[in-house]
């Protein structure tokens, strides 16, 4: 379970980017995070994920405090980005490559896994492309890929379906319903449109202005 508690952070002085943010995420639930690119949604996903720091409040993961909690070894949690990360010069199996040579895995086991999901998402044609060279719904894929490599535990989505075609943010609410959500992730959608999340999302926290306007 995610739960923030009076979460205030300031950007500078004058203006809070988060402004009394109260929420539950339960295990295995998954929830949108709705507004405008001014909402503060990314913030507070960045907030969850360890990114961002704040000013005053609590964060809880599963009853640990955000503080307190080391993501490479406590918990798995993958986060997408609007601008997706990777090692521009370096092809896809090399981005694939670095997740789990971080994560010790021999190499026998790497080229299994790695060779396993090329194959069940067919996405072989794009093993030794550089990733610079890939356009942005590849990116997306191939960061959800990467992700597939790990058991993840929390699933955080930035909004990433207003750069898509209808088509193409089909496709990813149903890769993340069939990879993630099929195994009791934990996920948060940001987004401006609960419409194109509703399928997957059982919920909306709306957010205005940085604060939680309506809940449901």
């Amino acid at each position: 379970m995610i739960e923030v508690k009076n979460l205030y952070l300031k950007y500078i002085r004058e203006y809070f980017a988060l402004y009394n943010i109260n929420l539950k995420v339960e295990k295995g639930e998954c929830v949108a995070f709705v507004g405008n690119e001014h909402s503060g949604r990314t913030t507070l996903l960045r907030v969850i994920s360890g990114l961002e720091k704040f000013d005053s409040g609590e964060v809880f993961i599963n009853g640990r405090d955000l503080k307190t909690i080391d993501f490479s070894t406590d918990y798995e949690l993958g986060y997408i980005p609007v601008v997706p990360v990777f090692f521009d010069n370096k092809t896809v199996y090399q981005n694939l490559q670095y997740v789990l040579k971080a994560r010790k895995f021999s190499q026998t086991e790497i080229e299994a896994k790695i060779n396993k999901v090329l194959i069940d998402f067919k996405i072989e044609k794009y093993k030794n492309i550089k990733a610079k060279d890939l356009d942005l719904y590849e990116k997306y894929l191939i960061s959800f890929v990467r992700l597939a490599l790990r058991e993840i535990d929390i699933l955080l989505v930035d909004n990433i379906f207003e750069k898509l075609t209808p088509e193409e943010s089909q496709s990813f609410i149903e890769l993340i319903k069939y990879v993630f959500l099929s195994k009791n992730t934990t996920t948060i959608i940001a987004g401006d449109n609960f419409e194109q999340l509703q399928a997957i999302c059982s919920r909306k926290i709306n957010l205005i202005s940085g604060s939680i306007e309506e809940e449901k």
